[in-house]
């Protein structure tokens, strides 16, 4: 946006030049916060081209911020998983802890209810010396295998502890992860609130052109648009164009609604193929080839960050969910700089 300077006024004569400034300072101030930073010297009355490409800037942050709660959340339930496991391992390494010491604990009570007799004296007193030293090697195996099982015990315990503190660094990583979860959803509902405040304060006219044109056009011509790199990539397309029309939800992946990086999750699911839940790591979810040679099916991702993607529906078109507000629609490849092409 360009710089536009206003012609200035003298102020009231009652106020000096300190006064006046705070009072400019603070009106300033009010109005960024409730704008958005639309520039102090537009309002989206008077330049409403101003007032949507802040809009279109603020829904864009909010996709990056969206991704980025996608990928939080995304290791919130891996670590989520983790933990579950963990824990049942801890659960059956102290159940085996318990059964183990109950054996031994049996033995141990039998050799004291028998009086733990110095063995030279019972060989000395024993009335059948050859049954006493066939019963005394038994004892020796019994010693033998118990000192084997006192072992086995200790490296349980050992295994044990260690599996719980593995579980106690896991919890810890996932209460850190849904804190980032809560950051990041903040985040986003403050950039889409904003971006609601900007289209309602413009003029009625604007916003209606503003959400016609968020609706899309008509289905684009996409005859002679060559085949798909692979079946499952045409069944991913075909899914994509099954959800034409549904409302973008950021967060979602389906079937009702979706985010970006959603619907491709969802539509390359409907081809059997499992996608990561993020533009940026989905971008890596095949081989990368040039926008050049482009099939319908490829993955498309937008901006170096790869904060938005799409998939590719030939003839120079995409599917994607644009933002809230745009339903699922065509638009054509170059609508943003496009970073990477993959064929999945």
């Amino acid at each position: 946006m360009g710089s536009h300077r206003r012609t200035a006024h003298p102020g009231p004569t009652g106020l000096d030049r300190n006064t006046r400034a705070t009072v400019l300072t603070v009106a300033a101030a009010s109005a960024a916060a409730a704008l958005g930073a639309v520039p102090a010297d537009a309002t989206p009355q008077d330049r409403p081209a101003d007032t949507k490409a802040e809009v279109d800037r603020l829904y864009e942050q909010a996709e990056s911020a969206t991704e980025a709660y996608n990928k939080a959340d995304e290791r919130a339930g891996r670590l989520r998983a983790e933990l579950r496991a963990v824990q049942d391992q801890v659960a059956r390494g102290q159940d085996r802890i318990n059964r183990m010491r109950h054996a031994l604990g049996m033995v141990a009570g039998a050799q004291y209810r028998s009086g733990g007799m110095d063995p030279s004296l019972a060989l000395l007193f024993s009335s059948d010396p050859e049954s006493y030293l066939d019963r005394a090697g038994t004892i020796d195996r019994i010693s033998a295998r118990q000192a084997g099982e006192l072992t086995e015990l200790q490296d349980a315990q050992r295994e044990l502890a260690q599996k719980r503190a593995e579980a106690r660094r896991t919890l810890a990583a996932l209460l850190q992860s849904r804190k980032t979860v809560a950051r990041h959803k903040r985040a986003v509902e403050s950039k889409l609130s904003t971006a609601r405040r900007l289209l309602n304060s413009m003029k009625a006219d604007d916003r209606a052109a503003y959400e016609r044109a968020s609706r899309g056009g008509e289905r684009p011509d996409l005859a002679g648009a060559g085949p798909a790199s692979s079946s499952r990539a045409a069944a991913a397309l075909a899914a994509a164009q099954s959800a034409l029309g549904k409302p973008y939800i950021w967060g979602a992946n389906g079937p009702s609604g979706f985010d970006c990086s959603g619907l491709m999750q969802w539509s390359y699911g409907q081809a059997g193929v499992g996608l990561p839940r993020t533009s940026q790591a989905q971008r890596y979810a095949g081989r990368q080839v040039p926008l050049s040679q482009a099939r319908p099916g490829d993955l498309v991702a937008y901006g170096s960050d790869a904060h938005h993607i799409a998939i590719y529906a030939g003839n120079g078109q995409v599917i994607h969910a644009p933002y809230p507000g745009a339903p699922v629609r065509y638009d054509p490849v170059g609508m943003m700089p496009v970073s990477s092409v993959t064929r999945v």
